[in-house]
């Protein structure tokens, strides 16, 4: 009897199971592709320091943020192509888009707060005291009732330490990525291999 039972095919489980390489492959590639994006989100943030003063930069860093749902989509094609040979499950595409998000939202975070906590010196904040204060600044927000708050805002974030910015921006980028990674496991699973 269990001779007859060895020469049947492996059942759907035994098929589907994960071997310990898979997990540390899909880690190790997760983290080289959460590396791409914390670098694709520190351009931003360089251009959007920069673009303080220049409009332009200040542009440029928005594409830059926007272009991030459509980055993380390339890179999850690239790795259901690459190593899994183009077949991955939206489980599977969810889970690397979340881990990418999680590996490059630490790395930001440490850029942010080596920024704050060493370069920054008070330039950005002095920067929007500066436009607050500006004749422009002051109608707009005389117009809409909102010095008082406008200025709460101001001393709030003089008194914000360089961990807390990083904090919550390592906050945001994380739940970004369990929102975001939705649609991007949607338009990249894919079941069955293209030919």
């Amino acid at each position: 009897m269990l001779e007859k039972m060895s020469n049947f095919a492996p059942n759907k489980c035994e098929m589907l199971m994960i071997t310990e390489k898979d997990i540390l492959q899909f880690k190790a590639f997760a983290r080289q592709d959460g590396a791409l994006l914390a670098l694709l989100w520190v351009c931003a943030f360089l251009l959007y320091i920069v673009g303080l003063s220049n409009s332009m930069l200040a542009l440029a860093a928005l594409m830059l943020v926007c272009y991030t749902p459509l980055f993380v989509g390339k890179r999850v094609g690239k790795y259901r192509d690459t190593v899994l040979d183009g077949v991955i499950s939206y489980r599977r595409a969810y889970g690397y888009t979340v881990l990418m998000f999680y590996y490059g939202s630490i790395l930001f975070a440490v850029a942010q707060y080596v920024y704050f906590a060493f370069l920054d010196q008070g330039f950005l904040l002095s920067r929007f005291t500066d436009m607050v204060s500006s004749d422009e600044g002051r109608q707009v927000l005389q117009r809409y009732g909102m010095v008082e708050t406008m200025n709460e805002s101001l001393r709030q974030m003089a008194l914000t330490r360089p961990i807390d910015f990083a904090l919550n921006m390592l906050i945001a980028n994380v739940a970004a990525g369990l929102v975001l990674g939705i649609p991007v496991a949607s338009i990249r699973a894919r079941r069955v291999k293209s030919e």
